[in-house]
């Protein structure tokens, strides 16, 4: 076994304070949680857009609840957590994309546009009111209910990723 040099146990003597201190608050998971904070209150995205989805609000409040749970500390409650999201999905529309020779849609856009608020108790300066969207393409030859299902699952998720790194991630 080799010794740690003099140097090389000093450094590390003087690092370990700082590592250790609440200030540090990163985490190997990726997440940049404040040390004191305990709870997250994630609140029930209600539908606001001109065309609705019956199903998108609980799919989309679901996969927020289950994010946070999976990969954060912090216990989900259902209000005055010590962060806080709310929202509304503001947007859910289907527009033409690539239009052939003919003048017909060969692919169709579907985009989900949600409004996020969040609030964190414990640094207000983190706090924010944004708009997250994201889309996905699909083949006009394919009716939007047969598609529709897989579409909304995969924004939902990009949504969710971008919401997650935006509150606890810091990215």
């Amino acid at each position: 076994m080799r010794k740690i040099g003099s140097h090389t146990g000093r450094i590390l003597a003087l690092l370990t304070p700082l590592l250790l201190t609440q200030c540090w608050w990163y985490s190997f998971s990726g997440t940049s949680i404040h040390p004191q904070a305990e709870t997250i209150s994630v609140a029930y995205i209600e539908n606001r857009a001109e065309r609705i989805n019956p199903s998108l609000s609980n799919t989309l409040t679901e996969a927020l609840m289950d994010k946070y749970t999976k990969l954060t500390r912090l216990s989900v409650i259902s209000e005055e957590g010590d962060y806080a999201v709310s929202g509304e999905i503001t947007g859910y529309a289907i527009a033409p994309m690539a239009v052939t020779t003919d003048e017909v849609a060969s692919m169709t856009r579907l985009t989900v546009t949600v409004r996020i608020v969040f609030v964190n108790k414990l640094d207000p300066s983190e706090n924010f009111d944004k708009n997250f969207s994201s889309y996905e393409d699909y083949d006009s030859s394919i009716s939007f209910d047969a598609a529709e299902g897989g579409l909304v699952d995969t924004i939902v998720e990009k949504i969710v990723e971008e919401i997650f790194n935006a509150t606890v991630a810091n990215w």
